[in-house]
């Protein structure tokens, strides 16, 4: 029993190396620019070991975007956690935009989006699914959120799905469709901040009271 439970665990090192190695390399290279060669070296192991855990690059691409949608819905549900505490407008509607901006163009979010929309006819479930599951999440909280202020007397909303829209857009819109076409267009943590509490007060300015 003890051996099979340290064999076990090997496989687990094993397929988590393998799994950190591929979104780096799928990340970088895309599906087709990817091999299993460089995932094999940029995990540590030899090649053998990738096809005995996962059988196929196609199994290997879909469990390490599968993994990469599970990390961006935990950020979703806290997200959604921070905009449900939500009762003043003019100071948590900021916070909340710092938040979202830093957490879309300054970690993998991009890089995630790039590359599933590059397969999207390929993996076209695997697009929805992050849709459905991280995005859309966020955004239906934030709209729930503003309805909230807006009941409060704090905004002028005539729909809280449309103001949402707008927040996101003001806050982090024109630096993520730069992102979507130039891998190095990551801004920098201080132009994430000025743009997104420019673009807070700029929603405030038209949507407060």
């Amino acid at each position: 029993m003890a051996a099979d439970a340290g064999q076990d665990r090997r496989i687990e090192r094993s397929r988590a190396a393998v799994l950190d190695a591929a979104t780096t390399v799928f990340l970088r290279e895309g599906y087709d620019g990817a091999s299993v060669d460089d995932i094999a070296r940029e995990a540590g192991v030899v090649k053998r070991t990738v096809y005995n855990v996962f059988g196929d690059k196609e199994t290997l691409f879909r469990e390490t975007i599968q993994r990469s949608i599970e990390v961006a819905e935990r950020f979703s549900a806290e997200l959604v956690a921070e905009t449900g505490r939500m009762r003043d407008a003019n100071d948590d509607i900021p916070r909340t935009a710092r938040r979202l901006a830093g957490a879309v163009l300054r970690g993998r979010v991009l890089p995630l989006r790039r590359l599933l929309v590059s397969e999207l006819r390929r993996f076209p479930d695997l697009a929805g699914e992050y849709r459905r599951r991280a995005p859309e999440t966020v955004m239906r909280a934030l709209a729930s959120a503003l309805q909230d202020l807006a009941d409060a007397g704090q905004l002028r909303i005539e729909s809280a799905d449309v103001a949402a829209e707008h927040l996101a857009f003001l806050v982090m819109g024109a630096d993520m469709d730069r992102g979507m076409f130039d891998e190095r267009a990551t801004p920098s943590e201080a132009r994430v901040r000025e743009r997104a509490d420019a673009g807070a007060a700029a929603f405030l300015r038209a949507y407060g009271v």
